[in-house]
């Protein structure tokens, strides 16, 4: 008997990539590290830098919605930017008080740091199950990501720390990629799964109306609300984010859930759980069909 509902039905899984595939949380803490150093040692967000993190990511929502076809390493560093100066770390150009030399030493670290956070989806790395469980997955079903990037960002990471490889055991690859670029706005905008939905029944093959797509993510927020609104069945990858102190940047799942808000499925904490029970379901249905035939 299955711990979970059924998971074999489908032909192919989406995938939000930051948060889910990549720990971008971790990429961001360190990048954010020198701008919180400069912050007084009693500051929150010295001792939880989570909370400089919760606060970037509202403003690069804003602008998301906002400018919905601003280049993603552009949201970035303007969001980065935008804390700092909430936290008078100034980098204003216009400043000319070239004497005083912490003023120059605080506007070329934000500087720097910014620019790192706009290269940061190239380069931040995947969480450790994450390849593996792609591999795993890939031999069941079509794959797909959707993400709130632009493509040289992705194509950085799938380069990277999503690297294909492995031999016909590996991770082959995803079968398509839909950034917020080439749809032109960015998650949670429903336009994002209305593209998702009409792209996988020409791309993957997977129509999403027959029950065909399963969608797989992380942010409540940006994806498991989006994919209820679109009649989408999703998995939730929690990593932590059942938990009050763990919520970080996908959401506060008591609020949505007392709201309604959320219809997934399946609930496992990582990727590589998820690909276990997979696994283990079509091992079940295999054997129950060879005894069948017998």
């Amino acid at each position: 008997m299955a711990s979970h509902p059924d998971l074999t039905g489908f032909r192919a899984l989406s995938f939000d990539c930051y948060g889910t595939l990549i720990d971008w949380e971790r990429g961001l803490t360190e990048d954010f590290a020198p701008l919180l150093a400069r912050l007084p040692d009693s500051h929150p967000f010295r001792s939880r830098p989570l909370l400089a993190l919760q606060r970037f990511d509202e403003v690069s929502m804003r602008l998301e919605a906002e400018h919905p076809r601003m280049p993603y390493p552009a949201n970035l560093s303007l969001s980065f930017r935008a804390v700092a100066a909430e936290l008078g770390v100034d980098d204003d150009d216009d400043d000319d008080d070239d004497d005083d030399d912490d003023d120059n030493d605080a506007k070329a670290v934000v500087a720097a740091a910014a620019a790192a956070v706009a290269e940061g989806p190239g380069r931040w790395p995947a969480f450790p199950d994450t390849v593996a469980a792609l591999a795993r997955l890939g031999r069941r079903y079509k794959l797909a990501v959707l993400s709130n990037v632009d493509e040289a960002s992705i194509a950085r990471a799938a380069a990277g720390p999503l690297r294909a490889g492995g031999g016909p055991q590996g991770f082959r690859g995803f079968d398509a990629v839909y950034t917020a670029e080439r749809i032109g706005s960015y998650k949670p905008d429903r336009a994002n799964f209305g593209f998702l939905r009409e792209a996988a029944r020409r791309d993957l093959g997977a129509d999403a109306g027959a029950g065909e797509l399963l969608h797989v993510a992380r942010s409540l927020v940006a994806d498991h609300v989006p994919a209820k609104e679109a009649g989408l069945p999703s998995v939730w990858i929690a990593r932590g984010g059942d938990r009050p102190e763990g919520y970080g940047l996908g959401g506060n799942l008591e609020e949505l859930k007392a709201a309604g808000k959320l219809g997934f499925g399946w609930t496992f904490q990582t990727l590589g759980e998820f690909a276990e029970e997979v696994e283990r379901q079509f091992a079940e249905k295999e054997r129950r069909e060879a005894e069948g035939g017998r």
